[in-house]
């Protein structure tokens, strides 16, 4: 009986959001104890995350086409500039249309995490906390769980090894992880809710490629986990960017919550 019901808790949020969802887009991520690389002084033996959803790929320059479409005020013509910088969708040929540097199923990049945010909610969504961005990450194909396998961490640099100029591959060529998402690894960098929370150590910042890293952050977090160089490259990145900001490599994907 016990089993049962704590098969239902796991089940039946993830019902719900499969429910509230657009059909297809979203994979139900369940809930879990999670030990994150960064050592989070309050929560030395992992954190709890709650059940969400999560799109199953990144959002794509077609996808953010429709939305501006629908909100012009995210226009890169018509944005306030406290929320977009000035090279915000500066690959699309026009305000309003994408060109043969914005393909529409290549994912959008040049935005800003204030626009990000605003598209998910446009939705009914949010961006995904770090903590469970990290969480859908650690999976590959059949594990929930793959960051100490060394081959893993190998492909992963490896996706890594591509250069910044190359042009981007359309989204949804790479497997799906055990909960059914892709992309996570090895495409473009992604904004999380809470990335301006970010804070590491002015050293680890330069090894990402938020432009030299021009911002610094007030703290510091430390790295549990300092072989998983992938995973801190990418807090270095969010860490040095402040949400106005737009890059070459950095897109987004939404997230649910349980109801």
């Amino acid at each position: 009986m016990r089993k049962l019901a704590a098969l239902l808790l796991v089940v039946l949020p993830l019902a719900g959001l499969a429910a509230g969802a657009v059909a297809g887009r979203y994979a139900g991520i369940p809930g879990g104890r999670f030990k994150s690389v960064l050592g989070y002084e309050d929560a030395k033996n992992g954190v709890d995350i709650r059940t969400f959803a999560l799109m199953r790929k990144p959002v794509t320059n077609g996808d953010f086409l429709a939305f501006v479409k629908r909100h012009p005020e995210w226009r890169r013509d018509k944005v306030t500039p406290v929320f977009a910088e000035g090279r915000y969708l500066s690959h699309w040929a026009g305000a309003d249309t994408l060109g043969p540097n914005a393909l529409p199923d290549r994912p959008v990049v040049w935005v800003s995490w204030f626009a990000a945010e605003a598209y998910c909610k446009s939705l009914g969504a949010r961006l995904p906390t770090w903590n469970e961005w990290e969480y859908a990450a650690a999976a590959d194909e059949t594990r929930f769980d793959a960051r100490s396998d060394p081959a893993w961490r190998e492909r992963i640099l490896s996706w890594y090894a591509r250069s910044s100029k190359d042009a981007l591959p359309r989204v949804g060529l790479q497997a799906p992880n055990v909960y059914g998402v892709q992309d996570l690894h090895g495409l473009v960098w992604e904004w999380t809710e809470d990335a301006s929370s970010l804070l590491v150590d002015g050293d680890n910042r330069t090894q990402g490629d938020a432009d030299k890293g021009k911002f610094c952050g007030a703290g510091a977090l430390s790295m549990d986990d300092r072989e998983n160089y992938a995973v801190l490259m990418r807090v270095a990145m969010l860490s040095s960017l402040e949400g106005r900001d737009a890059t070459a490599n950095m897109g987004f994907r939404c997230a649910r919550s349980a109801p």
